[in-house]
């Protein structure tokens, strides 16, 4: 059955790429109204942005919706995660500017306010989207893929120079709150070298050493070190979670992303669209739901590791 909130919650931080101060709001909402995105400070224009897979624009480094007035929501993945990962499904969220805050780099605050502010059953029937066939996208040596599963599955591969990162590769079932207790609290990450290229662009004007893992080598430079020996494996999944959520469901399938980033994510959700076949929508029965994520999760799953 779908979900939402049994009441609003606020969070307050900077946004990662602008650094600006934002004011994220999210609020309750009815059964098949889905995850929709408000503008508070919009004038002109729409203030209504939708967190779909059709309404996604290529930027550097994070995922942006836009509307078709132009009206702006970016940095939307750890969120959308934190939402996928619990299970929630229908939220309105007020934005004050044009990115979400990035707190402290991953969805554990998000998750900790979802669960504290409680989830709501509605009664109504969730729809879900069940992976057909396989379908593939690739962009140098870097692919995304999604192929037939009983479940949502995630398998990710990344492999960097820095030794602190190196080859890294992690697979997860993500039923029964596997997301809450083994990706929320992983912190989106780069290295030394980028910080003065991305700045110079203007982009992570907002990071910090509190809101990224940085590293340098050997070294891991962010206060406290790493909080998972594999933490960027682990949050090239979180990503690609709050990406795929984009569908506008949950969705029954296996996911592979070798090397992959939001773009190359959001180009496999579209290709599934487009393919005849690759996809069918059917109503979530009892056993089909005890497999989706968020089923049985409690706060103190997230105590345990955040």
């Amino acid at each position: 059955m779908q979900t939402t909130l049994k009441t609003k919650v606020t969070l307050i931080g900077e946004g990662l790429h602008s650094g600006r101060p934002a004011r994220i709001t999210l609020m309750p909402a009815p059964a098949d109204s889905g995850i929709v995105f408000r503008r508070t400070d919009a004038v002109t224009g729409s203030p209504i942005v939708p967190a779909r897979w059709d309404a996604t624009e290529h930027v550097p480094l994070c995922t942006r919706l836009v509307n078709a007035d132009g009206v702006t929501v970016s940095t939307v993945e750890h969120v959308m995660a934190a939402l996928a990962g619990l299970g929630v499904h229908n939220v309105r969220i007020e934005v004050s500017g044009p990115e979400v805050p990035i707190l402290d780099g991953s969805a554990a605050p998000f998750v900790r306010a979802v669960l504290k502010a409680g989830i709501q059953r509605l009664y109504v029937p969730l729809r879900v989207l069940r992976v057909c066939k396989p379908v593939e996208v690739r962009e140098g040596n870097a692919v995304a893929r999604l192929e037939p599963a009983a479940e949502l599955r995630l398998d990710f591969e990344i492999d960097f120079e820095d030794a602190a990162i190196g080859h890294q590769r992690y697979s997860l079932n993500m039923a029964n709150g596997a997301f809450v207790r083994e990706l929320c609290d992983s912190r989106t990450f780069c290295r030394l070298s980028d910080v003065a290229y991305m700045r110079a662009h203007g982009l992570a004007l907002g990071g910090t050493m509190d809101n990224a893992v940085v590293v340098e080598g050997e070294k891991v430079l962010s206060p406290g070190g790493l909080r998972h020996a594999d933490e960027p494996v682990r949050h090239k999944m979180l990503d690609a979670l709050g990406d795929l959520s984009l569908a506008g469901a949950p969705i029954l399938g296996r996911y592979t992303g070798i090397r992959a980033g939001h773009t190359l994510t959001n180009r496999l959700v579209r290709e599934l669209m487009a393919t005849p076949g690759a996809a069918e929508w059917t109503v979530s029965d009892a056993r089909m739901a005890a497999r989706l994520p968020g089923v049985g999760v409690r706060l103190a799953d997230l105590a345990e590791v955040a």
